[in-house]
């Protein structure tokens, strides 16, 4: 921990990335008698992606453009905390740090949103559909070839102002972020894991720490959630396995139940034309292990029809 008294968590300063925050806060003030309201601290610090709002994402640094600053301020232990959410890390962890506790996962599924049709189905051909993200590009195209599918950035408000402004016909958001901002109202259908996989660790907020702060693991380990946190070890073991950065499409979910991990994966061509799928399930200790097995098959399933950019 830094040597300051007040327990410091770095979050970037969206209001989803606030709520997360505080949704942290009250967790840690709960589980452990030494926090009150006034003794943790939340440091807005701007990211990357934060910065360049009107940029891919690839071209401004990839997965880790927002986290890299907040994790900067980890390092040099200007903050105790970093929260995230998970699908933002990168596949490797930066050097000293780690995320040895996750908080319970929310719905991890994808909302489709529209002003002009109450279902995806109703869509007329030819509608305007924006997303941040090649994976549901692709698994869009899959349910329906005869849309056109936009790609869109910002955050979730700036995002439902833009449909309301009729720039899209339908937008496409992660529900879990929908759902911490209590903005369900907008919501219209929510996709089934069957129709679109989610994205890996969709849904799930990361708490991060020095991997040699030992008081602040043994703070996090009262409100990490195990069943969370087995699941996406799988999730994230799949996504080393295949290489896979913020430009890959490719979903994954993991469920844990009687100590048994269950990991549905699939896997899309680099012009997104080609599905790939594999799952597997084992103990939950094994977790890790599933994960890489399961992104080893997809990678032999896809042969040429994938390569990373490091290929």
């Amino acid at each position: 921990m830094t040597d300051k008294k007040k327990f410091i968590i770095g979050s970037r300063g969206s209001k989803l990335s606030l709520a997360y925050s505080n949704h942290v806060k009250n967790l840690l003030i709960k589980s452990n008698l030494r926090f009150d309201e006034n003794s943790i601290e939340i440091k807005i610090i701007k990211t990357s992606g934060d910065i360049f709002q009107n940029k891919k994402i690839s071209y401004i640094g990839g997965k880790g453009v927002f986290c890299k600053q907040i994790e900067d301020e980890l390092v040099n232990s200007k903050i105790d905390l970093a929260v995230h959410s998970l699908k933002d890390l990168p596949t490797i962890m930066t050097a000293g740090l780690c995320v040895n506790a996750v908080v319970k996962r929310n719905d991890p599924r994808d909302a489709f949103l529209s002003y002009s049709r109450k279902s995806f189905n109703e869509l007329e051909p030819k509608s305007k559909i924006g997303t941040s993200s090649f994976r549901r590009h692709a698994q869009l195209n899959l349910l329906r070839n005869d849309l056109e599918i936009v790609a869109m950035r910002g955050n979730i408000d700036t995002r439902i102002k833009k449909l309301k402004d009729k720039e899209f016909d339908a937008i496409v958001l992660s529900l879990a972020g929908i759902q911490m901002l209590s903005l369900e109202n907008e919501v219209k259908e929510i996709f089934t894991t069957e129709q679109m996989l989610p994205a890996i660790g969709q849904g799930v907020i990361a708490l991060q720490c020095k991997k040699n702060d030992k008081e602040t693991l043994d703070i996090l380990e009262k409100i990490n959630d195990k069943e969370t946190y087995y699941s996406i070890q799988a999730e994230r073991a799949l996504l080393e396995a295949i290489g896979g950065d913020c430009d890959t499409a490719i979903g994954g979910l993991a469920k844990l139940s009687n100590e048994k991990i269950s990991l549905r994966s699939e896997l899309f061509s680099n012009d997104g034309k080609k599905k790939f799928e594999f799952q597997s399930s084992g103990h939950f200790k094994k977790a890790k292990e599933i994960g890489y097995k399961v992104g080893n098959e997809l990678l032999k399933k896809a042969g040429s029809d994938f390569k990373t950019q490091e290929s």
